[in-house]
């Protein structure tokens, strides 16, 4: 473990930090600390950073209840800048968004970026606007009984494949699941978020394989 000391401040005595969620790894936002707001940082649990503008420091989320609690924090090769992993209350943002970077400057015509955040996103848009052609707005339309049975019918292609161990046919049919399954939480209201919190809150030793191998 490094302590404070072993840190690279600037001449204004400040470090950056980018600050990351922890669940999906977004990045959030990029700011300032001093020793004393690192320090309060540790202390407390919560992100404090130093206000560049207003020369003050400042803990997120203490007006705002936006609070960003802190998993880990870890400086780079150099020692003079640092990522902190966190678990927030709510928007990064000032201007109420959940990341700061959202005004995108560039982007590759060859390459193409993934998420199932991104996925997400798209498939409440879907929702909102029904576009005309689309197959997600056909299973929105229809409603949660047939997005259930294209779960239901999933489900059994990728057991059909799994216990062929066809691999590439299974991976196929998983991506098939995950995005029906995705349609499903979006019907319902269910974000990821709510999914990764369920599993960060599950044990990691399953105790009934456990208690088996006791018997």
């Amino acid at each position: 473990m490094l302590s404070i000391d072993e840190l690279k401040f600037d001449a204004r005595g400040l470090i950056p930090a980018i600050i990351v969620d922890a669940s999906s790894k977004r990045v959030l936002t990029l700011a300032y600390m001093n020793r004393e707001s690192l320090g309060i940082t540790m202390e407390k649990g919560l992100t404090c950073f130093w206000s560049r503008s207003r020369q003050e420091l400042w803990l997120k989320g203490e007006t705002s209840g936006n609070y960003q609690h802190v998993v880990s924090i870890t400086a780079d090769c150099d020692r003079d800048a640092l990522l902190v992993m966190v678990d927030k209350d709510g928007p990064a943002c000032h201007l109420g968004t959940d990341s700061c970077f959202n005004d995108r400057i560039y982007e590759s015509s060859e390459r193409q970026e993934f998420s199932l955040d991104g996925l997400m996103d798209l498939l409440k848009g879907r929702k909102e606007t029904l576009p005309e052609g689309s197959y997600t707005t056909y299973l929105f339309q229809k409603g949660l009984d047939k997005i259930l049975k294209k779960v239901g019918e999933e489900s059994t292609e990728v057991i059909i494949a799994g216990k062929a161990e066809d691999k590439k046919e299974t991976v196929y049919e998983i991506a098939d699941l995950a995005y029906h399954v995705m349609v499903l939480m979006t019907e319902m209201g269910i974000s990821l978020e709510d999914v990764r919190r369920e599993l960060a809150s599950r044990h990691v030793i399953d105790h009934k394989v456990k208690q088996e191998k006791m018997t």
